[in-house]
């Protein structure tokens, strides 16, 4: 685990040489936005399993706009499918003997988002030049960087599907060898696109040169992503949902997100039981959990989907009276049943390969970005002569109604493939502001529908059992997500606890490690206190 304090401002993120392009940028006099958006430029150099022009994602955020007002933001840049795109295109091109079509290769990916997001945020809230925040990533793609050892092992992890593709050999496994960890790593065409974006901004990707590469990559190989499509896309802010946290409130990520929702439902039913510090890694706790996750979920895999395209109920799924009802409906120490919360079998999809990272300044600002290729490395489609890799996002569509996905989970209509249409996501970038309105946390992670429990445990460790920030992320955490009907446990989790659980009637297994947290926390004794998980391999960074 990598911690640090700071009074002044700090980031938080997944891999160290981006979190210190932001603080670098917070010391120049840049707010949480310039570092937000920097960071986001420096992930796509410099992790890039993760960090990506070619995808997309979400940013939430409270920013001070002087005489007392705060906006508190919801950006929305998640990936767009293809104006070609239709309902039944991966069914079809199964029977065509494509496979894995929405996982690997030109069809699986989305219009991207993350240029538009970054650059919209950039432009609405940020202070400074766009070249200023952008040109860390430029230095670091044109001058390179030594390649890390968790990059370096992820890549060998991804060869035999990366090397499909020419021009990503060439990047990443120069003589089909992948790059050694420690070797300076230049990517050049990457840098040439970093420079169209500095001159001409958001036009700098979805127009030129940059497009051109991207669509004539796609005619190559069987993808449908076009001009049009890259002219059409944009950025959309919508109103984040909003929820009370003990004294304060939280403010996290809307529809076409799962996660803001889910969260506000989750502490709203746990809020009917009493915790408190002894109650972590209790078996009683672990239940608990389960079943306000059990029945969050249960909403989350019928209703959600993109709300410009889908009714989403959510006057029904933020009404306190029936989550009151379903909070009744927990027993202490006996297990729900799913099937009593569903009224089919539908569970949406999501790839757990994201990355996430938190930013604090000293003005007190807070902004969390969580994005994502989906896959790790994305569609593993990386664009010639552009040097990014495109997403394999359109995979967390129903692409096979009513068939389990990679993950093992059966998909819903109302996320269904459409021409326009953003899929279904749990990221859930979160921050937390006290009574007084001031930021206090800005939380996220990775991970897939893991995101939504784990951001929701950390809150729960830093809200209600009265955790150290430190201990809130490095606890064990659990996962349920309705469907399939088992509560994983994470390493580290006593097998008798499990047993506890077993006795409660809850079907449970195994799991690895759940996330990649990265939060920051503003205490009154130590000022602001960052955590980079020890489970992944990131850092905080802060201002002098």
């Amino acid at each position: 685990m990598l911690e640090s304090s700071s009074k002044r401002g700090a980031v938080a993120a997944a891999e160290p040489l981006a979190a210190a392009v932001g603080a670098k940028i917070l010391d120049a006099g840049g707010n949480a936005i310039d570092a937000a958006v920097a960071v986001g430029f420096a992930l796509a150099v410099t992790y890039p399993a993760a960090g990506n022009l070619g995808g997309g994602g979400f940013l939430v955020g409270s920013i001070g706009r002087g005489s007392g007002r705060t906006d508190e933001i919801a950006l929305d840049f998640r990936e767009m499918a293809p104006a070609a795109a239709t309902a039944d295109m991966y069914v079809r091109a199964t029977e065509a003997g494509i496979k894995k079509a929405s996982l690997v290769g030109h069809l699986a990916s989305g219009v991207p988002g993350s240029v538009s997001g970054l650059l919209t945020a950039q432009k609405k809230w940020g202070s400074m030049p766009r070249k200023k925040v952008i040109e860390p990533a430029l230095a670091l793609a044109r001058d390179g960087f030594p390649m890390t050892e968790r990059t370096q092992r992820m890549l060998t992890g991804a060869k035999q599907g990366m090397l499909r593709f020419e021009a990503t050999e060439e990047v990443f496994y120069p003589g089909g060898a992948t790059v050694p960890a420690g070797e300076n790593f230049v990517q050049l065409d990457l840098a040439r696109t970093l420079e169209a974006i500095i001159e001409k901004g958001i036009p700098g990707f979805y127009e030129g040169d940059v497009a051109d590469h991207i669509v004539v990559e796609m005619k190559r190989g069987g993808g449908i992503i076009s001009a049009k499509d890259l002219l059409a896309y944009r950025s959309v802010e919508r109103k984040p949902i909003r929820f009370s946290v003990g004294k304060g409130n939280a403010i996290s990520m809307p529809p076409p997100s799962s996660g803001g929702i889910c969260l506000a439902q989750m502490y709203r039913m746990l809020s009917h039981f009493s915790l408190d510090e002894a109650d972590a890694q209790t078996p009683k706790f672990y239940h608990l959990l389960a079943e306000v996750m059990r029945r969050s979920f249960a909403d989350r895999n019928q209703y959600l989907g993109d709300p410009d395209f889908v009714d989403c109920k959510m006057e029904m799924l933020e009404k306190l009276t029936r989550l009151d009802e379903r909070a009744s409906s927990i027993e202490q120490e006996k297990a729900s049943e799913s099937a009593d919360f569903l009224e089919d079998s539908a569970t949406p999809k999501e790839g757990e390969q994201t990355t996430h990272y938190s930013v604090m300044d000293k003005q007190g600002n807070g902004v969390a970005v969580t994005t994502t290729l989906n896959g790790s490395f994305g569609s593993k489609v990386l664009v010639p002569g552009a040097g990014f890799l495109l997403n394999n996002e359109m995979d967390d569509f129903t692409t096979h109604p009513g068939k389990p996905n990679l993950f093992g989970l059966i998909q819903g209509s109302a996320n269904a493939v459409a021409p326009g249409k953003r899929p279904l996501s749990s990221m859930s970038p979160t921050v937390l502001m006290n009574e007084d309105g001031k930021v206090s946390a800005v939380l996220g992670t990775p991970g897939g529908p893991t995101i939504i429990t784990n951001v929701f445990q950390v809150l729960i460790g830093l809200e209600r059992l009265k955790l150290s920030p430190e201990n809130s992320v490095t606890t064990a955490k659990v996962h349920h997500q309705c469907l399939p009907d088992l509560l994983y446990l994470e390493r580290g989790i006593p097998q008798k606890t499990e047993e506890t659980l077993r006795t409660f009637g809850h079907r449970t297994g195994r799991r690895g490690s759940i996330g990649d947290f990265q939060l920051l926390c503003q205490t009154q004794e130590r000022g602001i206190v960052g955590v980079s998980d020890s489970r992944g391999g990131g850092d905080v960074s802060y201002t002098n």
